[in-house]
């Protein structure tokens, strides 16, 4: 067959992301500290994006059934007494009943004397408004820690150098990782030198710290205690055995009673195995939830997004037309109307991102009521593809919007996933279980088993199973080794101990 070049016209479909819609996506599965530092980035990139002090302008959620699209839930009353649309915090009054209304916001953000009624501090210009970070005192670096106990305990230049060398190579646990003849030589000196300043070093505030393996980081704390004995240094040189939960062997290798081998136990796990982990951390951050969930004083429940985490921008629509008419070159031009299409659809995308995030979070408190209601035994089974189907969007969508989100409910703060459980198919025809239901009856179970009677991993699937949760052995031993709980014979030896 000749081959020669040929035209052909053929038809396909395919799907093209334009940038846009790589936008979007990206912007519904950022958390709300990242998505704060992206819209601060478009703020310094972008001439005609502003912050808006009131929030955006937001239409109502059109695809919840609850929602009653009446224009007047959308209005709140400003301090002058005009009418102004109400910003993106707006309220969903998810009591689950047809044509529920949407509330409009408790309060004028900008007004002051509402302001002053929902501070926390009690009101008025004197309270504090300083950040949580700001109230916190400075923390000492485990290095200058070490460094103040060296200018007091080593006076001789060249021990305060090789104390310096060795506080230098301690990791983020605080032992000592270097090798002692390497770092003798390499400032010059003897491995017996090295090892006499390390002696002194290990006698430092805290205790643990300049140790080699967990057994001496462990016999350090017990000497400054003044409980390290022959027994418990027995017990150290043992860690496998206490890890195996070999009792027997312990109180042979030991020679202690039961008594003492439990009290030996039980201030063993009072040490620090990481001694320095108390220094160079972080403060806490406590997390800041994407969507709010309070009681409804009328039935069921209110959702509403959390006004501090909602990116408040808009384009400046009057800037536009006044550089537009300003400009001369076709560079200028399309530079302009770049950065207009850019900030227009960066609104319409948060505004989207937000109306998604409520009704996916509205629909998730609809099927998980029994949670908030009665604890986790109320917990349903839940998939992406259920929600999805009652929002009518795509599983994706879905999975995105739940990625990094939190709610605070009256029973805590939780990430949108955790509601997202396996099922568990109930005995006899009855309804399935949630898998996080079930691990907590397992856990309820073993937590209240008596001493003389503990349960195996078969007695509690016949337990389960008269709860109506049919469940095999090996997916109940599954649950409990990721609970970090021991088998039935190392409960058993443990809490013949303990009696």
């Amino acid at each position: 067959m000749a081959m020669q070049p040929r035209l052909d016209l053929r038809q396909t479909q395919s799907l093209v992301m334009t940038p846009q819609l790589q936008q979007a996506i990206k912007l519904l599965q950022l958390s709300n500290i990242e998505l704060s530092a992206y819209v601060e980035q478009e703020l310094e990139r972008n001439p005609l994006l502003e912050r808006s002090e009131n929030g955006p302008d937001v239409a109502p959620v059109e695809s919840l059934p609850e929602v009653r699209r009446d224009a007047d839930s959308l209005l709140f009353d400003s301090p002058d007494g005009s009418r102004a649309e109400a910003p993106l915090d707006i309220e969903v009054n998810n009591s689950f009943d047809e044509g529920s209304p949407m509330e409009g916001p408790s309060y004028d953000p900008d007004d002051l004397t509402a302001w002053q009624r929902n501070d926390s501090g009690g009101g008025g210009f004197d309270s504090d408004d300083r950040s949580f970070e700001e109230t916190l005192a400075e923390q000492t670096s485990l290095r200058d820690h070490l460094l103040s106990q060296m200018g007091v305990d080593l006076a001789a230049p060249a021990e305060r150098m090789i104390g310096l060398a060795l506080i230098d190579s301690l990791d983020d646990a605080g032992y000592l990782r270097a090798d002692l003849a390497e770092l003798a030589d390499g400032l010059g000196t003897t491995p017996d030198h090295v090892e006499r300043v390390l002696v002194k070093l290990q006698r430092f505030d805290p205790a643990g710290l300049f140790a080699r393996s967990l057994q001496e980081c462990l016999a350090l704390q017990l000497k400054d205690r003044n409980r390290y004995d022959p027994a418990m240094e027995a017990l150290l040189a043992n860690l496998d055995m206490v890890a195996r939960r070999d009792f027997t062997g312990l109180l042979k290798v030991c020679g202690v009673d039961n008594e003492d081998l439990q009290e030996m136990i039980a201030e063993l796990r009072t040490l620090d195995p990481k001694p320095a982990q108390q220094f160079d951390g972080q403060s806490a951050q406590p997390v800041t939830p994407d969507v709010l969930m309070r009681v409804n004083p009328e039935g069921g429940w209110i959702v509403e997004l959390n006004p501090e985490t909602l990116p408040r921008v808009l384009v400046n629509n009057r800037y536009y037309a006044k550089v537009s008419r300003s400009a001369r070159s076709k560079d200028d031009k399309a530079f302009i109307n770049e950065n207009f299409q850019t900030a227009s659809w960066l609104v319409k995308s948060l505004d989207q991102r937000a109306t998604t995030i409520l009704k996916v979070s509205s629909e998730l408190v609809r099927q998980q009521h029994g949670f908030f209601e009665r604890g986790i035994q109320g917990l349903r089974p839940l998939i992406l593809r259920d929600i999805a189907a009652a929002i009518e969007m795509h599983e994706s969508t879905v999975s995105r919007v739940t990625s990094n989100k939190y709610i605070a409910t009256p029973r805590g703060i939780f990430e949108l996933k955790y509601f997202f459980t396996q099922a568990i198919a109930g005995a006899d025809g009855a309804d399935a279980h949630s898998a996080e239901a079930v691990r907590h009856r397992i856990k309820s179970l073993i937590d209240a088993e008596p001493p003389a009677k503990i349960l195996s991993d078969d007695a509690i699937v016949d337990i389960l199973k008269k709860d109506g949760i049919d469940i095999a052995r090996r997916t109940v031993a599954k649950y409990r080794e990721g609970m970090k709980i021991p088998s039935s014979v190392q409960r058993r030896r443990e809490k013949s101990l303990m009696r």
